[in-house]
């Protein structure tokens, strides 16, 4: 237990405290042993370092077998190499507790002042860094020099890219895109708003398959996992505290045991990185002993490792036993937001037009097609939740919070992939009557405003004659969703896993190039490559390929600076589109005419008067009257 000061005094060699007076820190909040049958075990250990009055508070809850004098051996490293190394004699720190060692329960709150030398040994720049990957390491033997005790401590400065500015930021741009793009429809620049949707919706995309691969189980630098944890909120992970306190009576009035980890963060030693200690993948494969399904968090014992899934509900502040239920509330309520603003504005724009404020035709469209309007929102957001639902919701059943949470989800799953299904389905159908009737898939597919304000989600961003895509671009993602949820105990097997589907993805966009034209192409082949970039990197984490560790922690740095600048770079760009679309008179001109001549089909139905007439004589013509087309 002496060495716990010691390992203190290496915890301060690495970091600093964020706070409102940016006060340097250097803390750790979770301790783990790092060998079999180790004397030594702690239920709490929370040691802050503050370089600045040379101060270590330690507040540690111990349970030691360990008796007499003994020395110990700290090692500290950051970023897999070693930056100091020392033997104490826990004697020499004047902590009577400590010297000599007694077995049986070990409680220790003190504050301590190390010498100058071992304050100036540390770099300035482990105060300053950002998600910090740094340990210490110390090592118990006796008078003979036998070891009898290993511990681990992961070491933060308290700075974190995992910002809520950072999350707003994202948010909102995404969020501008699309309804940017919903101006330009109603303004009748179509070329505008299929363009701005189409990379609005990449952008995310973008931003939802780095929250997916954080949630991969295998061990994540720091930085990265702080990174990916900044994008959760696509999957709908967001922690509004009321709504929490009502997830966990939710779980509990079904059926269910609420984990109470959160609850019990003063009393337990949490640990969300497992790098340096391997072996304890073979021995925290559950967290708790659930009552319903042996895998829950309901008995606490001394520490926990969490990976994948469980270590992103921890660092949004989210009970395990709720992260499903989060998802699941959030897809809902932001459809029903999206549908109820529509139907407000039907109601807005019909008064408007009754009190003569508006021209009687202004909004025509919209108002003329609300209602399938509405219909083909759902469907959108139901595209876009379908990478959070699936993975959620196969997630759940491996979980099992409660009965009624299995029914969601398996409610969710058939509901969301069935729906896609069907939309893909019908459009299929229709483009293949299309190529009959009129040797065009894009004929049919643009030339009905109903069959394309419903269906139009599935196909316009992609060109007429790839109007099947969206059924590879479901399966990648259903796929993706399957080794991410299933997979929650085989990091190694996720890594090797993504990297293929990823690589295969990229290979398929970049030979078949699905999109509406080039400059669409290049944005999403572009976006796709830096998606399978990150795989790579995450295939290293694994830890199949035994490299150093400072090249993995080199590699966690090289994933946050590359996704950083891909990320400022395509906010930039989308920015510049939605201004060009709201200040030009215009906008349309800035795209050069798609190949797919949709434009003029899409004009058709607008602009010609009884169109739609005149095809219906035509299928009356053709013996086939009770068809649309």
């Amino acid at each position: 237990m002496r060495y716990f000061p010691l390992l203190t005094a290496g915890l301060a060699g690495l970091a600093t405290l964020p706070s409102a007076s940016a006060t340097r820190l250097i803390k750790s909040t979770s301790l783990q042993t790092c060998i079999e049958n180790s004397d030594f075990s702690a239920s709490l250990f929370n040691v802050i370092f503050t370089p600045d009055n040379r101060t270590i508070s330690i507040d540690i809850v111990a349970v030691s077998s360990l008796e007499g004098n003994v020395t110990a051996k700290l090692t500290i490293d950051a970023y897999g190499l070693t930056i100091l190394t020392d033997t104490i004699n826990p004697c020499d720190l004047g902590m009577d507790q400590l010297c000599p060692m007694k077995p049986g329960q070990f409680d220790l709150q003190t504050d301590t002042t190390l010498d100058s030398s071992v304050v100036n040994s540390i770099p300035g720049i482990a105060y300053t860094v950002p998600d910090l990957d740094g340990t210490a390491r110390v090592v118990i033997y006796n008078s003979s020099g036998s070891q009898l005790a290993c511990v681990d401590a992961r070491l933060s400065n308290g700075k974190t890219v995992n910002s809520t500015i950072v999350k707003w930021v994202t948010a909102v741009i995404a969020g501008l895109a699309l309804v940017v793009s919903a101006i330009a429809s109603g303004l009748g620049h179509s070329s505008t708003a299929a363009h701005v949707a189409a990379n609005g919706l990449s952008l995310f995309g973008y931003f939802q398959n780095i929250a997916i691969i954080g949630m991969c189980s295998m061990t994540l630098p720091p930085l990265t996992s702080a990174w990916a944890q900044d994008f959760e909120w696509t999957m709908g992970i967001i922690k509004v505290n009321f709504m929490q306190k009502i997830f966990n009576w939710y779980i509990q009035a079904t059926g269910g045991t609420p984990s109470t980890l959160l609850q019990n963060l003063s009393s337990v030693s949490i640990n969300v990185q497992k790098r340096s200690l391997e072996y304890l993948a073979k021995r925290s494969t559950s967290l708790l002993a659930r009552s319903n399904n042996n895998s829950d968090l309901t008995t606490i014992s001394t520490t926990y490792t969490l990976h994948g899934i469980r270590r992103v509900a921890y660092l949004a502040g989210i009970e395990i036993t709720n992260l499903f239920i989060t998802g699941f509330t959030f897809f809902i309520f932001f459809t029903f937001i999206i549908s109820f603003i529509l139907v407000m504005l039907k109601l807005i724009f019909e008064g408007l037009s009754r009190m003569n404020w508006i021209a009687p035709g202004r909004f025509g469209e919209f108002r003329r097609r609300w209602l399938t309007i509405i219909k083909g929102t759902i469907y959108r957001m139901i595209l876009i939740g379908f990478p959070q639902m699936t993975i959620l919701s196969l997630w759940e059943l491996t979980e099992r919070d409660s009965p009624a949470a299995i029914v969601l989800a398996v409610v969710m799953l058939l509901m969301v992939n069935g729906l896609l299904a069907w939309a893909a389905f019908k459009v299929i159908r229709l483009a293949k009557r299309s190529v009959a009737v009129y040797k065009n898939p894009a004929y049919i597919l643009y030339s009905d405003s109903a069959a394309l304000t419903r269906w139009g989600f599935v196909y316009v961003q992609f060109r007429a004659t790839a109007y099947y895509f969206i059924v590879p671009v479901l399966l990648y993602t259903f796929i993706k969703a399957c080794f991410i949820a299933f997979g929650q105990s085989a990091g190694t097997m996720q890594g090797i896993v993504l990297m293929v589907i990823e690589f295969f993805y990229l290979l398929l966009i970049s030979i078949v190039k699905p999109y509406m034209d080039r400059r669409t192409n290049i944005f999403n082949i572009t976006i796709q490559s830096v998606n399978f970039l990150n795989a790579i990197l995450f295939f290293f984490f694994t830890g199949v390929t035994k490299v150093p560790s400072i090249v993995i922690g080199v590699m966690g740095v090289v994933f946050f600076v590359l996704n950083a600048t891909f990320a400022l770079v395509l906010l930039i760009m989308i920015i510049i589109s939605c201004l060009f679309a709201l200040l030009s008179k215009n906008p349309d001109t800035r795209y050069q005419p798609m190949r797919d001549d949709r434009a003029s089909f899409i004009k058709s139905t607008a602009q010609l008067p009884g169109v739609m007439e005149l095809e219906a004589l035509g299928a009356t013509a053709r013996g086939n009257a009770n068809s649309k087309y």
